[in-house]
């Protein structure tokens, strides 16, 4: 094992030993702890970091795949073609929970979507997958280039059509979350999209969606 996952892992015990009795380790700080383990890195280079990544979500704990996701999102000036096989491995393999898909899609996955739009189309594909996780994935990953407003190329609704029916319950927030994230930079076409959908969207990913929109404005929406 490299020292450095090593430290990391006895880090993360100590933290887990000072935590008081009947609470959790927080997400602040594993983040702190992560920014921490990085700065003693002596090569952050990206092939470096990321073999680093891969042995710390090999731990299979949801500590230490915040730090990977972490380290990984940190090196994203570097990310090139290549990377987006990486981060698919990494989704198909270690994202078990909402929490890893959330975390990963929202910053390096999606930092990745955002600066390479064209892998949109691969994107897409996602929607159709067995593992419901890589399903919710489709729609969360675009929420980092939506929210920046510069998803020129990237098509959310096609997403959402294609995930309709999904019928697991976190996949539906996934899609509705990321419909509530454009609402706030496309207002009216998410509401023509609403209005449109709202017999066949079902209920939780319909409630997700119009969250960001004015009282009077959801409670219309609500009443179709």
């Amino acid at each position: 094992m490299n020292s450095i996952i090593l430290k990391a892992r006895n880090e993360i015990n100590l933290l887990a030993k000072n935590v008081p009795q009947g609470k959790h380790i927080v997400t602040t700080d594993i983040r702190k702890l992560s920014g921490k383990l990085y700065r003693t890195l002596d090569n952050h280079n990206k092939e470096v970091v990321f073999a680093l990544c891969e042995e710390l979500l090999e731990q299979r704990n949801w500590e230490s795949g915040v730090i990977a996701f972490d380290w990984a999102y940190r090196v994203r000036d570097q990310y090139n073609e290549d990377t987006y096989f990486v981060f698919y491995k990494w989704l198909k393999k270690y994202v078990r929970g909402w929490g890893d898909c959330d975390d990963f899609c929202t910053h390096a996955f999606g930092a990745l979507i955002k600066s390479r739009k064209y892998l949109f189309g691969e994107v897409l594909k996602w929607t159709g997958d067995d593992d419901f996780w890589v399903r919710r994935a489709s729609a969360v990953v675009l929420i980092p280039a939506i929210l920046h407003n510069d998803y020129e190329g990237i098509r959310p609704f096609l997403i959402s059509d294609a995930l309709m029916f999904d019928q697991h319950d976190l996949v539906q927030k996934g899609y509705g979350w990321m419909l509530k994230s454009l609402s706030t930079v496309d207002y009216e076409n998410v509401r023509n999209y609403l209005v449109d959908k709202h017999s066949l969207m079902p209920r939780t990913a319909f409630r997700y969606a119009l969250e960001k929109f004015d009282e009077k404005t959801r409670k219309r929406l609500m009443e179709l």
